[in-house]
């Protein structure tokens, strides 16, 4: 993961995330603040007045004036109380109303940063986990402002004026409560503090388990084919118990600290009444002064123990926050210049220049690459797995940046354009079309999405899609599942032909597009293709040769180089690589797989782990 961990571990990175967005609501925000204020001067008040109303009973008979003050006392007190339900009303309304708003633009904002990473980022990252990892930055907001507004904020104001009142009334007492006060806050701090290494461990062990899970979920059908329930139980299980243990200490912690604020708070509550009774004693103090005391012991109690919960919450919603936080705050593989501009389209001829790319120092895939493709040029990539064809199509198509050298689109360097302009110039259908959990109309339809119904149909009959889909009970909303797993391969493929016929953009990318297609499907499609490619710049990767055979072009990739070009004629000719392979296809050898599979050469098919996260890849391609 880019970034350095430690630096966007503290809190205040998180906060600062949080508070750019919280005040973009100024008014609910100054609401919610006067609320708070508002329940806690009522929550202060009323004490004064007990303490009144006892003195009278202590003090009076049962006069009328006694009567009467009782009276005035109660409604005063009702005045306050209503005062205070008025105040905690505006409170919570506030609160409720910049928690929802915060909240969704905090997931729009991470929905928005998340996507717009690489795809190199996406192979590396369970989609459990980040999805958990969304989920909890939200949420972490809403802990941590209720905290902030529901216990601390309201403390202070009421610990603050608790021992304000107090001290008026007797100084020794009010500084026994300010000293134990101030002690007992910053006792926990310190310690929920040097706790927080247990709760980040915690939080980052939970989105492994959320991982492992989703990583299951998703190869369910293989875990089952290959026996492999046990296995994965005890995978998961692992994973678990590893959390657990972490979780444990954390909670162990915790328990430790409960057990010391008990202790604390039981000493003080005996030490403030025994002075108490000796101030009264010396009739400095009155049967009103206990209650107001008491009430005011119990409400510091209440709020600076509430303390230790909250900030046991406050802190794991920061650990659940940073891992979010870690990926916001890292900067993009690849992304736009800042002066990046709108790609042109004239012709369509594509020319990589003295293209390099490694993976890593050790691990070149593409060596000193040139190809000129010439406008409106049919040409077909072919060579063994591992030669760098599939890693062609996706430095075209900026998944990657290059390591050096340029790729040109009309002479447009495709690093200086932006991505959103060069991929609507580009129909990509890969070897491998993963849909949305959406319904068929929808999932063509992406590929523009103003498209009407009628373009929609046009399409897919296009495709050969159609005949699929009106069979189905619901045809055109029928949900395929999650990554289209309700259809089978050559349907899937079919879709994604017919949502590259209806984006109908100038280049055209087909990474072994009929490769999950029966015999006669294929010929169908093929006639589709023919028409899709009329004034097209096409590129085709190619494993089964028979489909390239009427290419303007037939590109030999051997080691990141160009091998041979030609015609099939010509290529068949001259022997060769593809003349080894076209020999062994056209004998019958591998009919449906006719790719030689040698030992891999440089990796590259490490590059088509996930091949193609079509979610990723349809949201750049858009």
């Amino acid at each position: 993961m880019p970034g350095n961990p430690k630096k966007y571990s503290r809190p205040m990175a998180v906060l600062r995330v949080y508070m750019r967005h919280a005040v973009r609501h100024p008014v609910l925000l100054i609401l919610m603040i006067l609320g708070t204020i508002g329940i806690q001067t009522a929550d202060l008040t009323v004490p004064v007045y007990l303490k009144r109303f006892f003195n009278v009973l202590a003090l009076q008979n049962s006069t009328s004036a006694a009567y009467e003050s009782l009276i005035s006392i109660i409604l005063s007190i009702g005045m306050i109380s209503f005062f205070g339900w008025i105040s905690r009303r505006i409170h919570i309304f506030s609160l409720m109303y910049i928690e929802s708003k915060v909240m969704a633009e905090l997931m729009e904002s991470a929905f928005d940063y998340l996507l717009r990473h690489s795809h190199r980022f996406f192979i590396s990252q369970f989609t459990g986990t980040l999805t958990r990892r969304v989920s909890k930055f939200s949420h972490a907001f809403e802990t941590i402002l209720d905290s902030i507004i529901m216990n601390f904020f309201p403390t202070t104001i009421f610990v603050a004026g608790a021992i304000s009142i107090v001290y008026l009334r007797n100084h020794t007492l009010g500084l026994i409560l300010a000293a134990w006060a101030i002690f007992i806050v910053a006792f926990q701090i310190y310690v929920s503090r040097l706790r927080q290494p247990l709760r980040v461990a915690s939080a980052e062990e939970d989105s492994r388990v959320a991982g492992a899970l989703s990583d299951a979920i998703t190869n369910q059908n293989t875990i089952a084919l290959f026996s492999g329930n046990k296995f994965e139980g005890k995978r998961f299980s692992d994973a678990v118990n590893i959390w657990r243990k972490v979780a444990m200490r954390a909670w162990t912690a915790d328990e430790y600290i409960w057990s010391a604020l008990g202790i604390l708070m039981v000493g003080l509550n005996i030490g403030i009444l025994y002075g108490a009774i000796k101030f009264w004693q010396r009739g400095l103090l009155t049967i009103g002064d206990f209650v107001m005391i008491q009430i005011y012991l119990m409400g510091t109690f209440e709020k600076v123990i509430g303390i230790n919960r909250e900030l046991r919450r406050v802190y794991s919603a920061f650990a659940d926050a940073t891992e979010m936080i870690e990926i916001l705050n890292a900067p993009y593989d690849v992304k736009d210049i800042p002066a990046a501009k709108t790609l042109m389209i004239g012709k369509c001829e594509i020319e990589f220049r003295n293209v390099q790319f490694y993976f890593n120092q050790t691990r070149p895939i593409l060596k000193n690459f040139n190809l000129l493709i010439a406008s409106g040029e049919k040409i077909a990539l072919v060579g063994h797995s591992g030669a760098g064809k599939s890693t062609i199509s996706k430095l075209l198509l900026r998944l990657y940046d290059v390591s050096s050298g340029k790729i040109e689109i009309d002479g447009q360097n495709v690093s200086k354009i932006t991505q959103d302009s060069l991929h609507e110039a580009i129909a990509f259908v890969p070897q491998e079309p993963i849909l949305f959990h959406r319904t068929l109309m929808e999932n063509i339809r992406y590929g523009q999405r103003d498209a009407s119904d009628e373009d929609v149909l046009e399409a897919a009959k296009k495709a050969h899609a159609h005949e699929f889909i009106s069979k189905l009970p619901e045809g055109y909303r029928t949900f395929v599942g999650e990554r289209g797993v309700k259809l089978s391969g050559g349907e899937r493929q079919r879709v994604a032909i017919a949502r590259a016929i209806l984006k109908n953009a100038p280049i055209l990318l087909l990474d072994e597009a009929t490769s999950s297609l029966d015999s006669e499907s294929e010929a169908l499609i093929q006639d589709a293709l023919q028409t899709l490619m009329l004034g097209k710049t096409v590129i085709v990767i190619a494993h089964r040769l028979s489909t390239i055979m009427k290419m303007d072009r037939i590109i030999v990739i051997e080691n990141g180089k160009i091998a041979a070009e030609g015609t099939h004629s010509e290529l068949i000719a001259e022997g060769g690589l593809y003349q080894k392979l076209w020999s062994i296809q056209a004998g019958g050898f591998l009919t449906e797989e006719p790719e030689i599979e040698p030992e891999k050469e440089n990796g590259e098919e490490d590059i088509k782990l996930e091949e193609e996260k079509e979610e990723i890849i349809a949201g750049d391609t858009k």
